[in-house]
Order: C-alpha cells, then structure tokens, then sequence
C-alpha cells in the first residue's frame, strides 16, 4: 500500500502536505498519526514537529479495470468489463463483446493468461491475497462441464481396456476438475505427472479391484435319481 510521511508544526498541516503530494483527498486516504508534536503555547516555543504517515486507499476493482481496459485498448479490441468483489473478497471479472473468441483462445488459455496477469497486478495492490476469476460468455462453466463428461467418458474407457490414458496438458484448476470428477470412481485412480506448464493428468485400472479375490464357491452337489420299482 503506497503512503507518505510528513512532519509540520501540527498533524492537520502535515496531513495537508500529505494529501497535495499524493494528489489525493482527504476521504481516499487513511491517517497514522507517529508523533502529535507540541500542543497550546508550547507549539510556539518547540521546535519538535507533528508526524503522520498518510496511506492511499486502494481501490482494487479499479486497478483491475484500469489494467485491462489498457490492455485491450493496445490490442484494438472493443471489450465491456464488471468487476465485483463477493463477501470473502473474490473478485470476478466479467468480459463481454464481439471478439471474445479471440480472448478465449485454444482450450482457454488466452483467458487463463490474461486472469494470471490481473492476479499479478491486483494483489501487489490488495492488502491480503485476493483469488481473481477471469470470465466471458459463461465459458469457465461450460468448460467445467465438458471436462467432467470426459473425465467420465475416459474412465469407462480405461475400465474396458484395462489400459492407461494420458490427458493432454491442462492447468491446475482444470486438473483438479478431472481428478474431482473421479475420486469416487471404483474402477479408477487418477494422478498428474510432469512439470509445469506441461503436467498432465492420467487415469489408470483402480488397483484395489485389480487384486479383488474371487468369491469362493462350495463343492457341487449331485443328485442322483433312483428309479423305482414297478
């Protein structure tokens, strides 16, 4: 948070030299007062000075905003921009316009790239971490729900065969979908591999019914028909 320190004859003089070097009034800052200095006639006569830290209040939605509409200004790209906090201080950025496709990208990654890069800039600013969703068009949604049907798919898959597969990669969130979607699959384990930006996720044969034992059978009865006399 970006502050300035000041000393003067009184707090409310320090304050002022505060408030016109920041450029900033009187309600867009908050106030620590480090030293009153001398009060009544005793100001006259000291020379020990008031000192006061003055911090400017951050608007973090605003930082947000103000980043991207730079952004998409030096990509000549028209984009309508909400940004909102929730009550445990998320924010959610949404983007709506003719060309969103262009800020989706293959599999989302324009998208993801552009919400790492508002995280970067929101929480150097905000005064505690703040998680930051990125979206247009419904597409986090939409994409959570075709991850899912396929993490299924797969697994049914892998259950047949009895073989691996190997996912193409995906990033944090989108693999945690994955292995969300199938924790509670029996037939199935799954696991990621590899570093980043290229670790995948990988389903495998549950192992805990691979090694199941086999239900025992008892011996087998015969009956044998006596025939009777005529």
């Amino acid at each position: 948070m970006r502050y300035v320190e000041k000393q003067a004859k009184t707090v409310e003089d320090a304050i002022t030299e505060a408030l016109v070097e920041m450029g900033a009034t009187s309600d867009q800052v908050t106030v620590e007062v480090i030293e009153k200095g001398p009060s009544g006639l005793m100001s006259i006569f000291s020379s020990k000075l008031a000192k006061v830290r003055v911090y400017k209040k951050i608007n973090v939605e605003q930082v947000a905003y103000d980043f991207l509409e730079e952004v998409f200004q030096k990509m000549n790209i028209e984009v309508s921009i909400q940004v909102s906090l929730d009550e445990h201080n998320n924010m959610t950025i949404d983007l709506s316009g003719p060309s969103m496709g262009v800020l989706i990208g293959k599999r989302g990654q324009t998208l993801d790239s552009l919400q790492y890069l508002v995280s970067l800039v929101v929480n150097k600013e905000a005064d505690s971490y703040m998680r930051v969703k990125l979206d247009t068009e419904n597409y986090r949604d939409r994409r959570k729900e075709t991850l899912e049907t396929l993490a299924k798919n797969l697994a049914h898959k892998v259950k047949i065969t009895k073989k691996k597969f190997i996912l193409e990669p995906m990033n944090p969130y989108e693999r945690r979908i994955i292995h969300s979607t199938l924790q509670n699959n029996k037939n199935v384990e799954t696991h990621s591999e590899g570093d980043e930006p290229y670790r995948k996720v990988v389903i495998t044969p549950s192992l805990k019914n691979a090694h199941k034992p086999k239900e025992s059978v008892g011996p087998k009865t015969t009956h044998k028909r006596v025939a009777k006399k005529q």
